[in-house]
Formats: structure tokens, sequence, C-alpha cells
């Protein structure tokens, strides 16, 4: 029996969330059904896409490989949909965008691969730089739209923001490491570790916000602006890192496991969304990349 779109959906949603009982509960559907879903499209596929352990379930690497199709098929039909929901002519033009070095490679990618199948005769131009520098060229009127980390974002008088995803901050354990097994991690069990400390621009401000939450000060053991850099530090065992969980895979590029939990307290978050300039007259090619960016995030949500 072939899956279906619905075990897809289910299978992305569990695959975000960490545990069967946050994707039922932003699915608005039971445990049992998520988990049924599951099974069904494991046997489908002939592969664990968890490991099941008592506190939830681990994306194997299998399931990270197949996570990627998964994304890009629910993507595919929120295309099809979109062009037969409406007549849509095609629109030609110039989107000029901008995107922070972090959700370049997270977030932007897909969306604008996906933009330019839809609408192949828009001249599209990309430019990377800093928050604080992209809302200069918003304002100025030289971008249409960025996407961006918007938790931190300045000029909110100027500015219309509209959050894409919101990713809570999580930590990252090498395989075996001692708190990977713990009920509960609080910050005070992190301030002991050894941190590695990831230094782009827009995670930057959040970073010093959950140094104060720690209450202590930390032992930096590493900075860098590399996350592959973090990811194969922590897998190793050079320290441990908290960082946003939109950024976590389960793998180092050695191909090391690394572990992601929990940690209990109120903690910032870094919210990913669009800004354009407020009360602007967008460009056609700037309201539809902002339409598909909105149907994104609805396949992500729709049970």
């Amino acid at each position: 029996m072939a899956f279906t779109i619905r075990q897809l959906q289910f299978f992305v949603a569990v695959a975000e969330q960490g545990t069967v009982s946050r994707a039922a509960q932003n699915l608005s559907i039971s445990q049992s059904s998520v988990t049924e879903a599951i099974k069904e499209l494991e046997s489908d596929l002939g592969v664990e896409l968890f490991e099941r352990h008592p506190r939830g379930l681990n994306i194997t690497h299998k399931g990270h490989q197949f996570l990627r199709h998964a994304t890009k098929i629910l993507a595919d039909v929120s295309d099809a949909r979109r062009t037969f929901s409406h007549e849509q002519e095609r629109t030609s033009g110039r989107l000029h965008l901008g995107v922070t070095s972090l959700v370049a490679g997270y977030v932007l990618s897909d969306l604008l691969a996906r933009y330019r199948r839809a609408f192949p005769g828009v001249e599209v131009t990309a430019i990377e730089d800093n928050g604080d520098y992209l809302e200069h060229l918003l304002v100025g009127g030289e971008l249409d739209v960025a996407v961006m980390v918007i938790s931190n974002l300045r000029d909110r008088m100027a500015l219309q923001a509209e959050i894409l995803e919101v990713s809570p901050y999580r930590l990252w354990l090498p395989l075996g490491h001692h708190l990977a097994g713990a009920d509960i991690i609080g910050v005070n069990d992190i301030a002991a570790e050894p941190l590695i400390m990831l230094t782009v621009d827009e995670i930057e401000e959040n970073t010093g916000k959950l140094l104060v939450a720690l209450g202590a000060r930390p032992h930096v053991a590493f900075r860098t602006r590399s996350v592959e850099a973090v990811r194969s530090l922590v897998a190793t065992g050079a320290g441990v890192a908290l960082l946003p969980d939109l950024v976590y895979r389960p793998w180092s590029l050695e191909g090391d496991r690394i572990e992601s939990r929990d940690i209990s307290g109120a903690l910032p978050v870094v919210q990913v969304g669009m800004v354009w300039r407020r009360g602007s007259s967008l460009p056609q090619s700037a309201r539809d990349f902002i339409g598909m960016a909105q149907g994104q995030r609805s396949v992500r949500q729709r049970p």
C-alpha cells in the first residue's frame, strides 16, 4: 500500500515537534492517529524512521533522509493546489529579496526554489546581510521583502512582519552525555558544561539573553559563526550548545550523532518571518512570494 499525503504530514509534524504528543497537539488530532500513521509509513517504506525511547522519539538517519523528500512532496502538493485554485496570470518583473545568514540555508532556499518554479518569468535577486542592514534597505525601498529572524526586529513602526516559524532553543549533546538521560534539564545543569557558542548576527543577542538566564558565567569553550562547526564540536564531545531547533540536524558532517533535549525554564525563542515596508505598494512579484510563503506555513500546520 502506497503512503498517503496525510501520513507524510503526520511524519513531518513528529519530526519537527520531536514527540508524538506535541505533533498531535499541533495537528489537533489524537496521539493514536499519529502513532498509527507513522507505523504504517514505516511498514510501507521498510525502514525505521524513528528510534523509540521512554522520553519520546529520535529521528533516525534514514528518517532524516526521508524528511527532505516528504517536505518536498508536501510543498509540491501545495503548489499544485495553488495552481488550480484560481486562474493565475504568469507574473513577470523583478523581486528583490534580503536574507540573514542563519535563515538563508534553512528557510529561504526551499521557498526560493518553489517560487522560481511557479513564476519563472520573474527575475529574482537576493542579498545576504545582517538584520540591521536589511531593515535599512527595506525602509529605503531597496528591497521588496526580507526573510529573517524577526525576534530582534528594531524598526517595528516602519516595517511589517509576519511570522513563518517559531523555533525554541534546545540543548545539543553528544551521544552518551550524562544529561541525555536526565528527566529534567535546568539552566543550572548547563552552567557547569563547556559551551559551544554560535555567534552569527541574528542570534547573538538571544545568546546573550540565554547566558543571563543561566545565572552564572558559563565556560565558553569555543565561539564560531559556523553551524556545521558547532555540530562537529558537540558530536565529538568538545562541549554542549544551546541553539534554536530550526538549525538542528541529528548528524554531523562526519556522521556522528547529536542528541537534542528540552530545557526547563523560560528561554527565548527564535521567530523567523517575512518583513516588508509598512504601507508600501508591493509589486505583484512580492505579493506572490508572500502568498507562497504563507502557503508553506499552512502546509506544516494543516492536519
